[in-house]
């Protein structure tokens, strides 16, 4: 048995329309509904063996898109600046000004719309 590496099902979300319909499919049943290998080799008619290894060649796909384009990782890197965002604006909302009150709010809201998005 080999542990489940949580960030492919991340990857997953960014890269899955880039694997093949089998292999995208075979490797959500693994990590996004949490079947074992058997559980799928059986709904597939295909062996454990051949489940595992279509699970780890998708997670070697998903491991070398992300290595080239970065897309999960620019996407995390927007989300814990808007997340700072939000912070640094709640602070301002403390100010006795009521028109920094006023754009705290606002900037607070819009990094909540950010963050609602990813």
């Amino acid at each position: 048995m080999f542990a489940k590496d949580m960030t492919v099902g991340y990857l997953l979300d960014f890269y899955g329309e880039i694997l093949s319909e089998r292999a995208r499919r075979i490797t959500a049943q693994y990590y996004c509904d949490d079947l074992s290998l058997s559980e799928i080799a059986e709904s597939e008619g295909i062996s454990r063996q051949g489940v595992r290894q279509t699970v780890k060649r998708a997670e070697e796909d998903l491991r070398f898109y992300e290595a080239k384009l970065g897309l999960a990782a620019h996407f995390a890197g927007i989300r814990e600046k808007a997340e700072e965002i939000g912070r640094l604006a709640a602070s301002l909302a403390a100010s006795t000004d009521p028109e920094a009150r006023s754009a705290a709010e606002t900037i607070g809201d819009d990094a909540a719309s950010i963050i609602s998005i990813f």
